[in-house]
C-alpha cells in the first residue's frame, strides 16, 4: 500500500466531488440547492462501492452504497453507452425519499466501464398532493409525488425527450425543475470528465489498485475505532410524536448496539410497526442513520467510503417504522425519523463513549413547504424551506446554536433571498432564550421565524416534530425546548396552533392549509438537551449566557443557583 499515492488520489477524488457540488449550486434554480445546499455528490467504482464523497448531506452520503447497488440490479450495465445518464428517485428501490433525485453517469475509459459519477439532490417540487413535496397527511407513497425507477434521461449524450416530458408534466414548477435537473446533470458530467483525467494520468490498473487499498485502509481505520469501544450491548429508545394521520399516537425507535471486537451491529428490533402517515423510514434511511451515528463517534479523518462502512451491520425488521413496506408513505422518514434513529444510537452509546456523544438535538428540519401563484408575476412558485435547531451539549462544550439537524448539514435561506424569491415578509428571526437545555454544558438554542403573507393565498404544508416531546439531556442535563408552528389570522391578535386554526389532527404534520394575505406564521424550532448537571456549570459561563440573552434570570436562578441580579 503506497500511502502517499493513496492520500493524493483520495484528496483528488474528494476535490472532484466538491467541485461537482459547487457546479450544482451555481447552476441550479431553486433555493434548496443554491442556498440550502441540500445535495451530495460522489464517485463509485463499477461495482457501486462509494469511493469518494465531499462534505455535503450525511443522510445522502450514507445512503449512496445501498442506493447505487439497488439500481445496478435493474440496470442492464452491458448495454450502457458513453454519455448515458440514469435518473432515479424511488424510495422502494434503495432510495431515501421521493424528493431526492439521483443521477448516475457511467465513466467509460477506452470503452470499458470504470465507475460512476453520482449526484443526489432534493427537488423542491415533485408533484403529489401538496406543493413542495411534504404532504404531512399522506397515507400512501402515491400522495408524495412521481416515483421514477432507474431510467435513462440521456442516451449516448442525447436527451430522452419522452422522459423529460413525463417529469415536467407532473410538477407545478416545470421551469425551476428543469433548471435543477440540468444542474444535477452538469454535476455528473463534471465528475465524469475529471475522473477520466485521473485515469489518463495514472492508468487504469494503478487507479484500481489504489482505490482497493483506500477501501481496505478505511475499513481497518474504522475497525480500530470500534475495537477501542468496550464490548457490550447498549440500548436506548426515543419516539416520533405523531404521523399526522392517527390521533394521539407516538412511534417508538428502539435501538440495541452490539459491539463485538472490531464489529458493530445496530439492531432496530422492537421499533414500532410502520405508520399510516409519512414518517416511515426506508431501509436506505435506517442504514444511513446507523452510518451517520458511527461516523459521529469516530475519527473524522477516516476516508468516507464503502470501506469504512464494512464493519457496521444493520438489522432493520421489514414492516416497521425503520424499514417500511410498500405502498406506505415515507417522505418524512428521511428528514424526521433519520435524526431520531441517529440520536437513539448516540444515546445508547453514552455509557460506552460519553466523550464522543451529545445530548439530543432538535432532530427536525421543520420542513415548511409552500406554493401558489405569485400575484406580481402570475407564475407558480413552490419552496421547500428548512429551518435549523439547537444541538445537544457535549462532555466538553455547549451545543451549537441554530444548526441543521444531524443528517442534513444544510444552510437556511438568507432572509434577503427568501423575501426576494417568495411573497413573505420575515418580521422576526431570533434565537429563543432558554430553549437550550440547562447543564454543565448547555444545549444549543433554537429560534423563531415569524412571517407575514404578502400573497392573496399561499398553500402551506409541514412535516416537523418535537412539538411535545422535548430533546433529552444526558448525565443529569435538562431537556431542551420544544418547537411550535403558530398562525395569527389577519385582524386577530391571537396566535393559534394548526389544530386550533384549521382542525388538523397534528400541529406538526399537516397538508394544504391556505394562508391568506395578512396572515402570519410563526415557526419555532427546538433547542438541544443539556449535558451534565447544571450545578457544575462554571459561574462565568452562566453570567455570559445571561449577558448574551441565551438564558433568562429566572432560569439562571432556578437551574444554576445564580445569586446575582
Amino acid at each position: 500500500m503506497d500511502m502517499v499515492a493513496m492520500s493524493v488520489l483520495d484528496s483528488t477524488m474528494v476535490s472532484i466531488c466538491r467541485e461537482m457540488g459547487i457546479t450544482l449550486q451555481k447552476t441550479s434554480y431553486s433555493t434548496i440547492f443554491n442556498e440550502a445546499l441540500d445535495f451530495t455528490c460522489g464517485l463509485a467504482d463499477k461495482q457501486g462501492n462509494l469511493i469518494a464523497v465531499a462534505d455535503f448531506c450525511p443522510a445522502m452520503i450514507g445512503g449512496i452504497p445501498l442506493l447505487v447497488k439497488s439500481c445496478l440490479k435493474e440496470i442492464d450495465v452491458v448495454s450502457l453507452k458513453e454519455g448515458d445518464i440514469i435518473l432515479h428517485n424511488d424510495p422502494y428501490r434503495g432510495g431515501l425519499h421521493t424528493p431526492e433525485h439521483t443521477f448516475f453517469k457511467p465513466i467509460f475509459f477506452h470503452g470499458e466501464l470504470q465507475g460512476w459519477a453520482i449526484a443526489i439532490g432534493h427537488i423542491a417540487e415533485v408533484g403529489g398532493m401538496a406543493p413542495g413535496g411534504f404532504p404531512g397527511e399522506a397515507t400512501e407513497i402515491f400522495h408524495e409525488g412521481v416515483r421514477v425507477p432507474p431510467v435513462k434521461i440521456k442516451s449516448a449524450g442525447v436527451d430522452n425527450n419522452d422522459i423529460w416530458k413525463l417529469l415536467l408534466a407532473n410538477v407545478r414548477t416545470p421551469r425551476t425543475n428543469y433548471g435543477d435537473l440540468r444542474a444535477l446533470i452538469a454535476a455528473v458530467d463534471l465528475g465524469e470528465r475529471q475522473m477520466l483525467d485521473v485515469l489518463e494520468k495514472y492508468g487504469v490498473s494503478e487507479v484500481q489498485q489504489i482505490i482497493g487499498d483506500l477501501l481496505d485502509y478505511a475499513e481497518r481505520r474504522m475497525k480500530a475505532e470500534i475495537e477501542a469501544i468496550p464490548d457490550g450491548i447498549y440500548s436506548f429508545e426515543d419516539s416520533v410524536e405523531s404521523d399526522g394521520v392517527t390521533p394521539n399516537k407516538t412511534y417508538r425507535i428502539a435501538v440495541e448496539v452490539h459491539v463485538r471486537g472490531d464489529q458493530i451491529i445496530i439492531d432496530y428490533t422492537g421499533s414500532s410497526p410502520q405508520a399510516r402517515g409519512p414518517i416511515n423510514a426506508t431501509l436506505g434511511v435506517s442504514t444511513s442513520a446507523a452510518y451517520n451515528a458511527v461516523l459521529h463517534m469516530t475519527d473524522p479523518s477516516i476516508p468516507r467510503n464503502s470501506g469504512c462502512f464494512r464493519p457496521i451491520k444493520v438489522l432493520s425488521p421489514p414492516g416497521t417504522i425503520v424499514n417500511v413496506d410498500f405502498p406506505a408513505p415515507s417522505v418524512g422518514g428521511n428528514t424526521e425519523t433519520h435524526p431520531r434513529i441517529t440520536g437513539a444510537i448516540l444515546g445508547a452509546m453514552a455509557t460506552a463513549v460519553p466523550n464522543r456523544v451529545m445530548a439530543a438535538e432538535g432532530a427536525t428540519h421543520c420542513n415548511f413547504v409552500f406554493g401558489g401563484v405569485d400575484a406580481a408575476s402570475g407564475e407558480y412558485f413552490a419552496c421547500y424551506d428548512l429551518e435549523t435547531v439547537g444541538w445537544g451539549g457535549r462532555a466538553f462544550a455547549d451545543g451549537n446554536d441554530a444548526v441543521d439537524s444531524i443528517n442534513g448539514n444544510c444552510r437556511t435561506t438568507p432572509v434577503e433571498v427568501f423575501e426576494t424569491r417568495f411573497p413573505w415578509r420575515v418580521e422576526r428571526l431570533a434565537l429563543d432564550t432558554d430553549s437550550g437545555g440547562a447543564g454543565e454544558f448547555r444545549g444549543g438554542l433554537g429560534y423563531t421565524k415569524q412571517m407575514l403573507c404578502l400573497n392573496e393565498t399561499i398553500t402551506v404544508s409541514q412535516m416537523t416534530d418535537r412539538h411535545f416531546t422535548k430533546p433529552w439531556g444526558l448525565d443529569g442535563g435538562l431537556e431542551g425546548g420544544c418547537g411550535a408552528t403558530l398562525v395569527q389570522k389577519k385582524g386577530s391578535d391571537k396566535w393559534e396552533t394548526m389544530c386550533e386554526a384549521y382542525g388538523k389532527i397534528s400541529t406538526s404534520r399537516y397538508s394544504n392549509v391556505d394562508i391568506l394575505e395578512g396572515d402570519r406564521v410563526k415557526l419555532t424550532t427546538p433547542g438541544g438537551g443539556g449535558f451534565g448537571s447544571p450545578k457544575k456549570r462554571v459561574p462565568e459561563s452562566v453570567e455570559r449566557d445571561l449577558r448574551d440573552g441565551y438564558i433568562s434570570l429566572e432560569s439562571a436562578k432556578s437551574n444554576y443557583q445564580y445569586t446575582g441580579n
